[in-house]
């Protein structure tokens, strides 16, 4: 991406998440105290880290070598992906359970789906030139939509192993 188109992306990322603190926490986490378990964490990170790295892969591979995309579709792909599955996996990580079994608050939901719609609206809007972004056609669309989903189920995934070998699983 270009500097500014990262910036943006950036910037909404950080508006997508700036209603965390209305979220609530998993009453299971929270029936008693706790302390941070670092090694969990360290852990969790290890391996949610490279299943973000593999699809950021999967992506560039897609873009360039299936879709064949010039620069600007692969700058335009890369920012809305990029920014799907950055702002929508907060979903996934926000509770150790299923995404849909302890709901995000709506402002959190409300958010971060503004966010995500402002990304995928722009490359069709009058700002999409001066930015540098071009509408993307129903491929890549295609293409962005399975890769975010895919993305959001691995990472469930990762979540859930993660969750079960520490022990860590609320009942």
């Amino acid at each position: 991406m270009l500097p500014h188109q990262n910036l943006l992306n950036n910037f909404l990322y950080d508006l997508a998440q700036i209603s965390i603190p209305t979220d609530p926490v998993d009453p299971d986490l929270a029936a008693r105290p706790r302390r941070w378990d670092v090694r969990f964490i360290r852990s969790f990170m290890l391996w949610v880290g490279p299943v973000s790295s593999l699809f950021d892969f999967l992506t560039f591979f897609v873009l360039l070598r299936v879709l064949r995309a010039p620069e600007t579709l692969f700058d335009t792909g890369w920012f809305v992906e990029s920014l799907a599955t950055q702002c929508l996996v907060v979903f996934v990580i926000r509770t150790a359970k299923a995404p849909w079994r302890h709901r995000p608050s709506p402002v959190l939901v409300a958010n971060v789906l503004a966010c995500v719609g402002i990304g995928v609206l722009l490359p069709y809007s009058p700002l999409a030139g001066p930015l540098g972004f071009a509408p993307l056609p129903p491929p890549y669309l295609a293409f962005i939509l399975a890769a975010t989903a895919a993305y959001l189920l691995a990472t469930e995934g990762v979540k859930r192993v993660a969750f079960e070998r520490g022990g860590l699983l609320p009942h």
